[in-house]
Formats: structure tokens, sequence, C-alpha cells
């Protein structure tokens, strides 16, 4: 090979890798920072882009898009002086390419950091127990601060979440203790309420069947006591209906003779009934003279019927 061909395959390998030097395409949702002679000349966002060879180069790559970054765990100290391990997760974008270049060494460290001592802080203010409640207000707390501070640096924090807060093994159990005992108290409490449901549900029933029952017994009364003023009226009525056929057969033709000899028969039955009852036997004045005690009988008679 002569020396004209090597100084052509030179030529063609240096005119390569200028051209790789000086072409950069940029891919979507990403950001290069170009500097000429070591000073800040611009920011190239998507798409084909030429530099000046040997006096541009890409000195910072960022991706736009927004990104997850994992908080190690670390030990916090609550406000009870309980120990937990508190770990999360950072969301987080660049918004400014150059100021996330020239403002901080490493954005992603620096968050990082930055979370790991506001969640220190936060969690020193809350009991254990507030812990595990106020995860929104840990997060949010969280977002705040860093956003904050990264605000320079061209970051934007979008979110944190916390991913889990461990206590220590003793309080694991301890922990347990105290929710297997709730669980047996709510039991309880339940078990209880369901007997006194119970008991209540039992006094409404006998509370209902005796105001039946008693309502019953007074329609009861109420009926007997109407049937036996209908059965007294009705034995009033037919007690003055005899009355009036009596007195209406007294004043017929013969009336008289037959209630004569009716008062006869009454009077000797009687006088034959209290011979039978008693030891002593009693025997009128006159014992023959019956048409007499007939005749004062008959008198009466006659008397109430004029005045009535």
């Amino acid at each position: 090979m002569d020396a004209g061909t090597i100084f052509l395959v030179g030529l063609i390998v240096f005119t390569l890798i200028l051209f790789t030097k000086t072409v950069r395409v940029v891919p979507q949702r990403s950001a290069y920072v170009i500097e000429r002679l070591g000073k800040y000349r611009g920011t190239l966002n998507a798409g084909f882009h030429v530099l000046m060879p040997l006096f541009d180069k890409v000195s910072y790559k960022h991706n736009m898009k927004e990104q997850a970054i994992d908080v190690p765990p670390q030990t916090c100290i609550t406000r009870d002086n309980i120990s937990v391990e508190v770990d999360g997760i950072l969301y987080l974008q660049v918004g400014d390419a150059k100021r996330a270049s020239y403002g901080i060494n490493n954005y992603q460290f620096a968050s990082i950091q930055l979370a790991q001592t506001t969640m220190r802080s936060v969690i020193g203010k809350l009991e254990l127990d507030k812990t595990f409640e106020e995860r929104e207000t840990i997060n949010s707390v969280i977002v705040d601060a860093v956003d904050k501070a990264s605000d320079p640096w061209g970051v934007k924090v979008t979110r944190y979440e916390v991913k889990n807060i461990v206590p220590p093994q003793s309080i694991k159990d301890a922990m347990e203790k105290q929710m297997r005992a709730e669980r047996e108290k709510r039991a309880i409490i339940a078990e209880s309420e369901g007997e006194r449901q119970a008991k209540i549900n039992r006094a409404e029933g006998d509370k209902q069947e005796m105001i039946e029952r008693s309502e019953g017994e007074k329609l009861k009364r109420i009926n007997e006591a109407e049937g036996r003023a209908q059965e007294i009226e009705r034995v009033a009525q037919a007690t003055a209906k005899g009355i009036r056929e009596i007195a209406s057969s007294i004043n017929e033709e013969g009336g008289m003779n037959a209630v004569n000899l009716r008062v006869a028969e009454q009077y000797i039955g009687e006088f034959g009934n209290l011979a039978k009852t008693n030891n002593s036997i009693i025997i009128p004045s006159n014992l023959s003279d019956i048409s007499g005690m007939i005749a004062s009988a008959m008198t009466v008679l006659k008397n109430q019927d004029s005045d009535g």
C-alpha cells in the first residue's frame, strides 16, 4: 500500500470521527448541554444538531421525563423515643437542563439526602401511632421541603411516597397484643350488644303480648257486660210484659177469682214448706179464716191497682 492510499484512508477515518463528534441526534424528552471552549453555549432539545468541531462538546445529558428515585431505608426516632426504619420513593422531573447542570453537582443525590433529613425531622414530631396515620402529611411536608430546596437546581419534585415504616420487633409484638386485645374487646362489645338487643326484643315482645292480652280481656269484659246488660234489659222487658199481661187478665171477667185461687194456693204451699223446714210450727191465730186473709191480700192488690 503506497503513501497516498494510507493518507486517504486516514483522512476518511478522521472525517468519520469528526462527523460523529460534530453531529448530535437528541432523543425525545432529553436535553444536552453544550459547552464551547469550557463555557456554556446552549441546550440542545430533541432533534438533529450540528456542533462546531473541536470547539463544542456535550458536557451534560439530562432525561426530562419524571424520575422515580428510591430513597434508602433510614432509622428515625419518634416523639415517644421509638426507633423506626423508614424508606420511600421520590418523584422528580428536570425542568431546566442548564440549572440542573450548573446549579448542583448531583441533584439526585442531593434530593435523596434532603428527603431523608426532612423525613427524620417529621418523624421526630410524631408519636409512633401517628406515623402510620399521618402518611399523607409526611409525604406533603417532604415534597414541600425538597421542592423548595431544588428550585434553584431546575428540578421539580412532584410527590413523595412512604413505602414502609418498620418498628422494632418488640414494638411489633406489643402492637400485635394491643390489636388482639382490641379485637377481643370489640367481640365482647358486639356480643353484649347482641344480648342487650335480644333482651330488648324479648321485653318488647312480652310487653306487646301483655298489651294484646289486656286488650282482649278488656273486649271480653265489655262484651260480657253488654251481654249482661242486654240480659237484664230483656228480663226486665219480659217481667214488665208479664206484669202487664197479669194486670190485663185481672181486669177481665173472672180474673179476680183466679187471683184469689192463686193466692190461696201459694199461701197453703208456703205454709206447708214452713212446717217442713222448722221444728217449731207457726199456727195463725185464726187458721180457719183463710178467706179473710185472701180478702186482705186482694184489698191490697185493689189499692195498688187504683193507685196505678
